[in-house]
């Protein structure tokens, strides 16, 4: 069976968003949350690849961006 890659596109929002839950996420002892280690592997791929495409994480008001980003994505209600 070939490995076939599946494309996912996120907004800058989203992807400020989630990579800094990737990032506690992995702080963590990831047994505990994830209890499959296959799944760990996607975990870290999508984590690094946030990390090199996202410029913001770098940002000198990284805090201040990802409230934003964190406030533009809440649901409405």
């Amino acid at each position: 069976m070939s490995d076939s890659q599946v494309t996912i596109k996120l907004t800058s929002d989203e992807a400020l968003v989630l990579s800094h839950w990737l990032e506690k996420l992995q702080m963590t002892d990831l047994s505990q949350v994830v209890d499959d280690p296959a799944v760990w592997v996607p975990i870290h791929t999508i984590a690094r690849t946030l990390d090199k495409t996202l410029p913001q994480l770098l940002a000198s008001d990284y805090v201040e961006r990802l409230e934003t980003a964190r406030q533009r994505l809440q649901p409405e209600g």
